[in-house]
Order: C-alpha cells, then structure tokens, then sequence
C-alpha cells in the first residue's frame, strides 16, 4: 500500500519500532504531538496528514492501576479509537487497531491456543477498555485487529520503555532470588518481529483480526529461567503463583494466540518465543 502511515503511539516500544521499519513512510507521534483522546486533535491532524494508514500502538497499558484511572483508560483503549475511525473514514485510511492477548480473561480456560473466533471475556478494567477499542474499531469498514502479547524491545536501547525481558536482566544482576509466577501461560513476543507483521498486514490491505504472536506457549516463570539461561546470570530463581503475587488486576490463565490465520497469508514468520529472546539479547549485546 502506497502513501503515508500515520503512527501514533510513537515512543513506546511497537510505535517506535514501526516508525524505524516504514522509514521516510511513517510519520510517528507521541502522546506529546497528538493525544488521541481529544477528538479535534485527531480529527485535525488526521486531515492535515491525509494518511493511507493509521496504525494505532497507543494505549494505556497500566493494568493495575487501570483499576483506579478507570476513566483515562476507557478514553485512550476505547473511547479514543472511535475517535481515529472517524477521522480514517473522513479520508478513506484503513485503521490498524494493536490489541492484546488480555481480552481472553476467563480462569476455565481450555490449554489449546486461542483462535481469533473464540469467545472473550476480559477481566479487569484494561482488558475490558482494550476489547471496547477493538468493537470501536471493528465497526469501521477498513480495519485489521492484530492482537498481540506481552511485548518487549524498545529500538531505541536507552529509551525509557520497560519490559519483562529487560526488568528481568535488571533483576538478575541486583538481585540474588528473583521470584516470578508461573500459572499464566502466554507468548510475550518481540517487537521487531510484531512490527514487521503489522507492516506486511497494512501494506497488504488485509481486513479483519489475526493473532500476531512469537510462536510456541511460555510462562512469565520460564521466560525469565531463558533469559537467566542465556545471558548467564547465576541467580535463583523461584516460581510462584499469581494468587502469591497478588496484583490488584487480575491476568489471563491461558493467553496463548494461535498465528494459524495470519501465517496463511504468507507473511514474515514469525519464530519460536526462544529463538525470539536470543535474538533480542543479540541485539542488545547480551549473548
């Protein structure tokens, strides 16, 4: 697809890696250039820009304290997404809406990996605004959905960005026991390989929802055992549950998104949650 794309959510982690692959293409801004919860701004740059696409990586992503800001997340993960379908219908854009593996939130759920038509049920008030941004967007005729999961690899090394793989690193060299639960089974993935699915979704035109995930089934307890693993730090580590850890939010069982759907249009494949982290430490010279 020909034309500009319109990034918002620039300095984070996916935005800023999606503005580093599209080049001279991406016009990228933060929530210092726009604020995607004023909906005259949105609409102001929108037309000023006249983008092809906009692909949205903006989102309030602070889970537990969600359950306070309740109002200041529904406005960015929801309200604010009807906002940038009103102004991509206004000059003919396709939205891009990033989603994530939270909507499916239910503790029964079956150890087989989540296909896009699978039933929802969001718990908590950021997995919840994050389902209403995907309905808002859903209801535009020229969208994609791509839900993805626990992201980490901020382009920029020094940029303030924190993630699990990087806050693990922290942790094991201050630290002589690091303690990380073990019952939430997902895929976090590696920003350079969402962002350049993303890029051949966008390009290509392809509507609807697809899972965009690192492949294979992980949890947080065993991600953070690789990292250990492979960027040789001798700490130990000891698993817990989430009911020990107690976070005020809750979190998915079992996130764990089937890429069937999009691998099928043959776009970039997407690797092995290991092969993922070493090739992240790699980058950031690590290993």
């Amino acid at each position: 697809m020909s034309g500009k794309f319109l990034i918002t959510g620039a300095r984070g982690q996916l935005g800023a890696e999606l503005c580093v692959q599209l080049g001279d293409r991406a016009v990228g801004l933060g929530h210092a250039e726009l604020d995607i919860a004023d909906r005259k701004a949105v609409l102001r740059k929108v037309r000023e820009l006249r983008p092809a696409v906009v692909i949205n990586s903006a989102a309030y992503t602070k889970v537990d304290l969600a359950e306070k800001e309740i109002d200041q997340c529904r406005a960015i993960n929801a309200t604010a997404v009807g906002y940038l379908a009103e102004a991509c219908a206004e000059v003919d854009a396709h939205l891009v809406e990033i989603s994530s593996d939270y909507v499916f939130g239910s503790a029964d759920a079956p150890r087989e990996a989540r296909v896009e038509g699978d039933p929802v049920l969001p718990q908590g008030i950021y997995a919840k605004t994050k389902l209403e941004g995907d309905l808002a967007a859903a209801r535009y005729a020229r969208h994609t959905i791509v839900r993805t999961c626990g992201l980490y690899g901020h382009p920029d090394p020094a940029a303030k960005a924190p993630n699990f793989v990087d806050t693990m690193l922290r942790l094991g060299r201050e630290r002589p026991l690091v303690r990380v639960v073990g019952d939430q089974h997902c895929t976090p993935s590696y920003v350079r390989h969402v962002a350049r699915a993303v890029v051949f979704l966008s390009e290509e035109g392809h509507r609807g929802l697809y899972h965009v995930t690192n492949r294979g089934a992980t949890t947080w307890h065993d991600l953070a055992a690789e990292v250990f693993r492979l960027a040789k730090l001798p700490v130990k580590l000891e698993q817990i549950s989430t009911a020990e850890y107690g976070a005020p939010a809750p979190r998915p069982s079992w996130s764990v998104l089937d890429t069937s759907k999009y691998h099928a249009l043959g776009g970039p494949v997407m690797p092995e949650w290991r092969d993922a982290v070493a090739e992240y430490l790699t980058a950031r010279g690590m290993i």
